[in-house]
């Protein structure tokens, strides 16, 4: 992310120093380039955290289900460990 953040700096410090028509044309089109990279990027980084999100939700439910299964069978063993026959 530094690298395209970076490069975008360099580009645009190009636009400023170049006077020729064809390099500013190429600049533009560098830095619509690099903002386009930017968003893709972006939009990736976005889609892991998503992923990301409902993979840990799955196992904390996961989780949780199994340890309220095990407090189910542990208050029943100790109803069964007291009564008295």
């Amino acid at each position: 992310m530094k690298k395209v953040i970076l490069g975008l700096a360099i580009v645009l410090g190009l636009t400023v120093v170049s006077c020729k028509e064809t390099t500013k044309e190429k600049t533009q089109d560098a830095v619509e380039s690099a903002a386009d990279d930017v968003k893709d990027a972006a939009g990736e980084v976005g889609d892991a955290l998503d992923d990301t999100a409902t993979e840990a939700g799955e196992v904390i439910d996961a989780a949780a289900n199994d340890a309220g299964e095990a407090l189910d069978k542990a208050a029943d063993d100790t109803k069964e460990a007291l009564k008295v026959d």
